[in-house]
């Protein structure tokens, strides 16, 4: 599966030497890396540098930040569309193939559409107002059959405040799933059940404080999820949770969760086909953009580098950034593939979960309160 190799990263001069011997260093790690440890990054992470590039170059592009008002009724449709479908299949024998197509084609397609919705949401992107879009965020929801959007909110800010920190993060796996599943068996299962990985790893890395919103998230999620079973059936509500248990198993558009983060063999080998003296300098990136048609079904999740660069510009106008600022995107490597992600990430012995990029300082944890915060470390630190 090949992917472009050349990058734009911009460095101060004064840290060239430094940055340079970093380069080398996470070039030889990326090449001889050992099986059993991660990418270890001493550089801050690429997005906040890139998006002070570009707006430099390219101020109009914080014209595309705010709101997107045509979330909500798609949200509103999906919604009812998961509703129909748990109707039509409320007669129908679990497991059948006529409620297991509806839960994989359907079901689990429109509920990956509302987990990145309330990715959406979570960015504030659907109203002005930060707790309207909370309580949206529940309102999407619904058809998961299990509540976790109050809960998946600080979690993914985190994330973006502190990209591939080690206890900060919880999207990078953590060492122990990298081991007991690093073999071929190992990675397909952890493919075909990582919407669980995903749903128990925040926990068992850090804890957060419950709110009030999270006890709304839960009674309003008990409340439509009875109401499902009596008008219903135990079918129905059944659909809700093969959708989104499918949703993030062997599904295409689940080769997101991969695609995003994770670093591809062709990508630590980036070195040897970067042509500029910039890019030589530039360390392994860390982000990974798809630019495919399951966009359409996913609010554009799969232009992440862009996404990640800047979180206040909503699904519709991502498109709109790559376009103005492309000389800062289009020689970043991407994916072109989901099903050949997960695909390469199941067979490829070069690909296992130990590729992610990890740093051991800097970001802080969002809705934390005090004393989450990490030491941010310098552009290059020894």
């Amino acid at each position: 599966m090949p992917s472009t190799v050349l990058t734009a990263t911009i460095a101060q001069p004064i840290e060239i030497e430094k940055l340079h011997d970093d380069a080398n260093a996470a070039t030889t790690q990326a090449n001889g890396k050992e099986q059993d440890d991660f990418f270890w990054a001493y550089t801050e992470e690429p997005h906040r540098t890139r998006r002070q590039a570009i707006i430099k170059t390219h101020p109009e592009v914080l014209k595309l930040c705010g709101p997107e008002p045509l979330t909500i009724p798609v949200v509103l449709a999906v919604v009812a569309l998961q509703v129909f479908c748990a109707w039509f299949v409320k007669d129908a024998a679990f497991l059948s193939w006529r409620f297991l197509a509806t839960a994989y084609i359907v079901g689990a397609t429109a509920n990956q559409n509302l987990f990145l919705a309330i990715h959406e949401i979570t960015h504030n992107l659907a109203f002005k107002s930060p707790l309207a879009n909370r309580l949206f965020a529940v309102v999407a929801n619904l058809p998961i059959g299990i509540p976790y959007s109050a809960s998946f909110r600080p979690y993914h800010l985190t994330h973006h405040k502190s990209l591939g920190v080690d206890g900060l993060d919880t999207d990078l796996p953590t060492a122990l799933e990298a081991w007991f599943l690093d073999s071929i068996g190992g990675k397909a299962f952890f493919c075909t059940f990582q919407i669980l990985f995903y749903a128990l790893r925040p926990m068992m890395v850090y804890k957060i404080p419950l709110t009030n919103i999270h006890a709304f998230n839960i009674a309003a999620q008990i409340t439509f999820d009875v109401a499902i079973l009596k008008m219903f059936g135990g079918t129905a509500l059944g659909y809700f949770i093969m959708s989104s248990f499918l949703a993030g198993s062997l599904h295409p558009c689940a080769g997101h969760f991969i695609a995003e983060h994770y670093v591809f063999s062709q990508h630590a080998r980036l070195a040897e086909g970067r042509k500029s003296e910039a890019a030589k300098l530039a360390p392994p990136p860390e982000t990974f953009s798809y630019y495919g048609i399951l966009n359409i079904f996913t609010y554009n999740v799969g232009l992440h580098n862009e996404h990640h660069d800047f979180p206040a510009i909503p699904w519709t106008r991502l498109w709109k950034l790559n376009e103005i600022a492309n000389e800062f995107y289009c020689d970043l490597p991407c994916h072109h593939s989901w099903v050949g992600v997960t695909w390469q990430f199941i067979r490829d012995k070069e690909v296992g979960l130990w590729c992610r990029v990890k740093r051991k300082e800097g970001g802080r944890k969002v809705g934390a309160g005090d004393g989450a915060t990490h030491a941010q470390p310098p552009l290059v630190s020894r």
